[in-house]
C-alpha cells in the first residue's frame, strides 16, 4: 500500500465566552464600588470631624441639666448622698463589691470632705456647660457624675442612667469646638495672630501634627456614632417591649399609669387626661410606632417629624408624670439628629432677633476690638464668611 496522507482539516475557532466576560465585568464594578464605599466611609471618619454643633448642644444640655439637679437638690443633698443618708457609705462598698462601680463620695466620711466634693461637682457642671478646657472638665464631669450616681443608685428617678452613658461619650468628642469659651479664646487667638509670619516646622513635626489632628477626628466622629447608637438603641428596644405588652396592645397602658399614686404630681390633670380613653389609646399607640420606626427613618426627612413627636411625649412625661429629668435628658441626646445646618440657621436667626431688640450679637468668626477675621483652615486670608465654617480638622 502507498504512503496515504491524511489531511487533518483544522478545527474549529472557539467561540467567546461571553458569559464569562459578563461575570467578569460584574466582577470589576462590585469592586470599584466597594472601593469607592470604602473610600467615602473612609473619608467620612477621616475626613472632617461631624456634628460639631450638635455634640456641644450636648455639651450645654447636660452640663446645665446637672447643674440645676444638683442646686435642685441642695437642701436634701445630705439625705442622698451625704454621710448621714439612709443608705450609707458601708452599704455602698458592699454594692461597689458586687457591681464594680466606685465613687470618690466614700473616701471619707468627714462632712467637710462631702461639702467640698459637691462644691466640686458643681463647679465643674458650670465649666462643662461654658465648654472651659473641655478635654479636661469633660473628664472630670464624667467622673463627678459616675460618682454621684453610684454612690445613690437607688435615689433618682432613672433619668441619671442615660446622662451618665452621655457624660462618658462626650469625654471623646470635641464637644468644644462650638458655642464655648475654647472656642472664643482660639478666634482671638488667631486674630491677633493675623498676618503675624509662623515658623516653619519640619516634616517630621508635621506629620506628627497631622496624625494627631487625624487620631482626634476619628476618635470624635466614632463618639458621635456612639451616641447616635445608643439613642436609637434605646428607641428601638422601648418600643419592642411595649409590643409584647398587652397593655399597650389593646390601648389601656397609659390609664394605668395616669392612675398610679407614684405619677401623679398634678393629679387634677393626670384625673383630666384620664377622661379620653380614646385619645389615650392613639396616644399609646403612636408613641409604640415612632419608638419602633425611629431607627429606621434617620436617613430621611421624615425624621424630623418623628422627632417633632418625641419631643412632644417627653414634654408630656416631664408635666403630666412628673419625670422631667428623665425628659430633659432624652430631648437633649434627641438633638444629635439634628445637622449642623438647623444650629447655625437657628443662631442667625437668635442674631436676627437680637438686632430687632436693639442687641449685640457677637458674630462667629469675628472678635470685637480687634477688627480682624481669624485665618482660614488652609492659612490664606480671605472676606468674612457670612456663616461660621466647619473646620476640616480637629483642634482643641
Amino acid at each position: 500500500m502507498g504512503n496515504e496522507r491524511i489531511s487533518e482539516l483544522p478545527a474549529p475557532a472557539a467561540a467567546p465566552d461571553r458569559s464569562a466576560g459578563r461575570a467578569a465585568r460584574a466582577s470589576g464594578s462590585l469592586h470599584r464600588r466597594l472601593l469607592t464605599r470604602t473610600d467615602a466611609f473612609w473619608e467620612l471618619v477621616t475626613g472632617r470631624p461631624v456634628s460639631l454643633y450638635a455634640t456641644s448642644v450636648l455639651r450645654i444640655g447636660y452640663g446645665l441639666l446637672y447643674l440645676v439637679f444638683l442646686l435642685r437638690e441642695f437642701p436634701h443633698r445630705d439625705e442622698i448622698w451625704g454621710p448621714d443618708s439612709p443608705w450609707t457609705p458601708a452599704l455602698a462598698a458592699q454594692l461597689f463589691d458586687q457591681t464594680g462601680w466606685y465613687s470618690f463620695l466614700i473616701l471619707s466620711d468627714s462632712r467637710v470632705y462631702f461639702e467640698l466634693c459637691y462644691a466640686l461637682a458643681l463647679v465643674t457642671s458650670a465649666l462643662f456647660m461654658l465648654g472651659w478646657r473641655t478635654r479636661a472638665t469633660s473628664v472630670l464631669f464624667a467622673a463627678v457624675v459616675a460618682s454621684f450616681h453610684a454612690r445613690a443608685i437607688f435615689m433618682t428617678d432613672g433619668g441619671d442612667n442615660l446622662l451618665l452613658l452621655m457624660a462618658l461619650y462626650l469625654v471623646l468628642t470635641a464637644c468644644g469646638r462650638r458655642w464655648s469659651l475654647d472656642a472664643r479664646r482660639e478666634r482671638i487667638r488667631a486674630a491677633r495672630a493675623d498676618g503675624v509670619p509662623r515658623r516653619e516646622r519640619g516634616p517630621a513635626a508635621r506629620q506628627l501634627g497631622e496624625a494627631r489632628l487625624t487620631l482626634a477626628t476619628v476618635v470624635h466622629n466614632c463618639g458621635v456614632f456612639v451616641i447616635a447608637a445608643q439613642v436609637c438603641f434605646l428607641y428601638g428596644s422601648a418600643g419592642l417591649y411595649k409590643v409584647q405588652g398587652s397593655f399597650w396592645d389593646d390601648g389601656t397602658a397609659l390609664h394605668y399609669v395616669l392612675n398610679l399614686d407614684l405619677f401623679q404630681p398634678w393629679p387634677e390633670l393626670s384625673h383630666l387626661v384620664d377622661q379620653y380613653p380614646l385619645v389615650l389609646a392613639a396616644v399609646g399607640y403612636l408613641t409604640v410606632l415612632t419608638q419602633v420606626a425611629f431607627p429606621f427613618v434617620l436617613f430621611g426627612r421624615l425624621k424630623y417629624p418623628v422627632l417633632a413627636a418625641l419631643l412632644g411625649m417627653h414634654l408630656a412625661i416631664a408635666v403630666v408624670l412628673g419625670l422631667p429629668l428623665f425628659s430633659a435628658t432624652m430631648i437633649i441626646a434627641d438633638a444629635v439628629f439634628l445637622p449642623d445646618r438647623f444650629y447655625v440657621f437657628l443662631a442667625h436667626l437668635l442674631r436676627r432677633a437680637a438686632r430687632r431688640h436693639g442687641l449685640r450679637a457677637p458674630v462667629p468668626g469675628r472678635v470685637s476690638g480687634l477688627g480682624t477675621v481669624p485665618r482660614p483652615a488652609d492659612g490664606r486670608r480671605g472676606p468674612a464668611p457670612s456663616a461660621p465654617r466647619v473646620p476640616e480638622q480637629v483642634r482643641e
